[in-house]
C-alpha cells in the first residue's frame, strides 16, 4: 500500500468489507500450493537417479507418488482459483459501492463544476486496472515470494555449493527487473490519464451530438476524438512495450544465462561425484522457480503500486467538495422563509443580487418575475443551498441555510428546474425515482403534472429512452413535475417549469400547483398570466439582481410601475 491516508484506507479496507472468509480461503490455498510445486520437482530428480540405478519397484512407487501428486495439486489449483475469484469479485463490487457512496455525498455544486469523465474512467477503466494490478496480483506476490523462499531452502538441501552459484548467478535479472520495474509504475498512471481523458472527450462529443451536426463540425469532432483515441493508445503501446522489455531481459536473456550456468556448474560437481544426475536435473528445474519471482516480482510491486496509485486518485477525487455537513431539522415548515440583505455573485465584483430582502410566509405562494437576467433563478438556487458565498441571512425557520444539513434541506425543499433530466427508465421510476409510493399517490401527481394522457397512452411501463430521448421536451417536463408534486415537501421552488408546455397544459399545471394546500410555494415565471397571476399571495418583480416591487397582482398593476411596464409588454 503507497498511500497512508484516510480516504485511501478506507478503499483499502472496502476489498475486505464481509469479503475476509474468502480471502483466508484464499491465501491458504495459495501457500498450499507452494509445496506441489515443489515435489514436481524432487520427483522428476528421483525419477531419473532410479533409472541410473534400474529399480524398478522404487519406480513404481515414484509413479503412484505421482498420480497422487497430480490428484492434489488439481484440487488444490481448482480450490485456488475459485477461492480468489470469489474474493475480487466481492471486493470489487464493495470498492465500487463505496466509491459511488462518496460520489454520492458530493454537493450540486461542487459536482456539477467537475468533470464526470474522470469519474467514468475511474469507475471503469482504473477498475480494471485496480483488479489486475492490486487484487489479482497480491495473491501472486505471496505466491512468489513464498516460492522463492521455498526454492532456496530445497537448494540447500542439495547442494550448499550450487544454491551458492545459482543465487549468484540471479543477481542480474533481479536488478534489471528492479530498476526497469520503476520505470511501469510512471507508464501505469500515464495509461490511466489518458484514458480519462478520452472518456471526457468521448462524453462531451456525444453530449454535444446534435450541436456538431447542425455546424456541420463532425469532421472536427472525428479529429478530437481520433486525437484523444491514439494519446491512450500510445500510452498503452508504450506501457505494453516496457513490460515486454523488463520480460526479455530480465526474464528471457538472464534466464537463459542463469539455467545454463547452473547446468553446467552441476554437471562438474556430478562429474566430481558430489551430486547426482538427478539432482542437477531437481537444480535445472528449480531455476525457473528462481528466477519467476525474480522476473515478476518487480513488476508485479510496480504494477501494485500503480494501482495503488490509483486508489488513492479515487479516494481524493470523491472527498472532495463533499456535501456539507450541518445542523438537523425537521421537515417542517411552521413559520417560512426570510430572505434579509442577501447579495451574491458567481464572480467577484459582478453581482447578480443586490441587496433582496423577502419573506416567504408558510403555506403561502409566491410568483418571481422579471427580465431575463434578474436574478430570478439565482435567488431559487439560493434558497436550494446551491450556494453558501452569500452575503445577508437566509433563514428558515429562524435556522441559517449555511448552517443547516444538506439532507434535512432537500426533505424540506423540492425544485422544478427548467432544465430536465430522466434516466433511461420507465415513466414511472422516473416520477417515483426508483422508490415505493402508493399507486395513489403516483396517479394523483401524474394527474396534477398532466401527464395522465400519456400515461393512458404508452402505460407507466414506457421507457423514457436516454435522458428521455423517446418524449417530447413537454412530456420531460410534465415527468418532472409529476416527480416533485410526489414528493411533497414543504416548500416547493418552480423555475420555468412550464416553459417547454403549450399554453393549455402550462395554465392546468400552474393550477394544480396553486391547489397544494399546506404547501410553500416560490415560482420563477415568464408567462404573465392575468389568471394565474391573481391567484398568488404576493407578486415579486426583480430588476437588476433587487427587489423593485412586491404586492398582489391587482396592487401592482394599479401602481402602474415597473410590473405593470412587463405585463403591458408580455400581453
Amino acid at each position: 500500500m503507497t498511500s497512508t491516508t484516510p480516504a485511501a484506507r478506507e478503499y483499502f479496507r472496502a476489498f475486505f468489507d464481509h469479503n475476509r472468509g474468502c480471502f483466508v480461503a484464499a491465501l491458504a490455498l495459495t501457500v498450499l500450493d507452494i509445496p506441489s510445486a515443489l515435489v514436481g520437482s524432487w520427483l522428476l530428480g528421483e525419477i531419473i537417479d532410479v533409472i541410473a540405478t534400474g529399480d524398478l519397484g522404487r519406480l513404481q512407487v515414484l509413479l503412484a507418488l505421482c498420480a497422487v501428486f497430480m490428484v492434489a495439486s488439481f484440487s488444490i489449483s481448482v480450490g485456488m482459483y475459485r477461492a480468489k475469484s470469489d474474493f475480487v469479485c466481492r471486493a470489487l463490487v464493495s470498492y465500487k459501492s463505496l466509491a459511488f457512496r462518496r460520489l454520492s455525498e458530493k454537493s450540486i455544486r461542487a459536482f456539477s463544476r467537475e468533470n464526470t469523465g474522470s469519474y467514468l474512467s475511474l469507475l471503469t477503466n482504473d477498475v480494471a486496472s485496480v483488479e489486475e494490478g492490486y487484487l489479482k496480483r497480491s495473491f501472486l506476490l505471496v505466491y512468489h515470494a513464498l516460492l522463492f523462499v521455498g526454492t532456496l531452502a530445497m537448494m540447500l538441501l542439495y547442494s550448499v555449493p550450487l544454491t551458492l552459484a545459482a543465487v549468484a548467478l540471479s543477481l542480474l535479472p533481479l536488478a534489471a527487473s528492479v530498476l526497469m520495474g520503476r520505470e511501469l509504475t510512471v507508464r501505469e498512471r500515464a495509461v490511466s490519464d489518458r484514458n480519462e481523458a478520452l472518456v471526457s472527450e468521448l462524453r462531451d462529443l456525444l453530449a454535444g451530438f446534435s450541436v456538431i451536426k447542425s455546424f456541420k463540425a463532425e469532421a472536427q469532432a472525428r479529429d478530437l476524438f481520433d486525437a484523444a483515441s491514439g494519446a491512450a493508445e500510445e500510452a498503452k503501446r508504450a506501457r505494453y512495450w516496457w513490460d515486454c522489455l523488463i520480460t526479455a531481459v530480465s526474464g528471457d536473456l538472464c534466464s537463459v544465462l542463469l539455467q545454463f550456468g547452473v547446468f553446467f556448474i552441476g554437471a562438474w560437481l556430478a562429474i566430481d561425484g558430489q551430486i547426482t544426475a538427478g539432482t542437477v536435473l531437481i537444480f535445472v528445474n528449480l531455476c525457473n522457480y528462481l528466477m519467476q519471482p525474480i522476473n515478476i516480482v518487480p513488476q508485479y510491486w510496480a504494477s501494485r503500486r500503480a494501482a495503488a496509485g490509483l486508489v488513492e486518485k479515487l479516494a481524493a477525487a470523491t472527498r472532495e467538495n463533499a456535501e456539507r455537513a450541518g445542523e438537523k431539522i425537521e421537515p417542517v415548515l411552521e413559520r417560512g422563509i426570510e430572505v434579509s440583505h442577501v447579495s451574491f455573485g458567481y464572480e467577484p465584483g459582478e453581482p447578480v443580487l443586490r441587496d433582496v430582502s423577502l419573506e416567504f410566509v408558510a403555506g403561502r405562494s409566491y410568483a418571481v418575475v422579471g427580465a431575463s437576467g434578474s436574478g430570478k433563478s439565482t435567488l431559487l438556487n439560493l434558497l436550494m443551498g446551491g450556494y453558501d458565498g452569500y452575503e445577508g441571512s437566509i433563514a428558515i425557520d429562524g435556522h441559517e441555510l449555511r448552517d443547516v444539513d444538506a439532507g434535512s434541506l432537500y426533505d424540506l425543499v423540492s425544485l422544478i428546474d427548467q432544465g430536465v433530466f430522466l434516466f433511461d427508465d420507465t415513466i414511472r421510476a422516473n416520477v417515483t425515482m426508483f422508490r415505493d409510493f402508493p399507486d395513489g399517490a403516483v396517479d394523483d401527481a401524474v394527474r396534477r403534472a398532466g401527464l395522465a394522457a400519456l400515461v393512458a397512452e404508452k402505460g407507466e411501463g414506457f421507457r423514457c429512452g436516454e435522458n428521455g430521448s423517446a418524449l417530447s421536451g413537454g412530456e420531460r417536463q410534465r415527468v418532472s413535475i409529476a416527480r416533485a408534486l410526489l414528493r411533497r415537501t414543504p416548500a416547493l421552488l418552480v423555475d420555468e417549469a412550464t416553459a417547454a408546455l403549450d399554453n393549455q397544459t402550462a395554465r392546468a399545471v400552474g393550477v394544480e400547483i396553486l391547489g397544494l394546500e399546506g404547501l410553500t410555494r416560490v415560482v420563477v415565471t415568464h408567462r404573465l398570466d392575468a389568471s394565474l397571476l391573481a391567484r398568488y399571495d404576493e407578486v415579486v418583480a426583480l430588476r437588476d439582481g433587487r427587489v423593485v416591487e412586491r404586492g398582489t397582482f391587482d396592487e401592482l398593476m394599479a401602481a402602474r410601475g415597473y410590473f405593470y411596464a412587463l405585463f403591458t409588454v408580455s400581453g
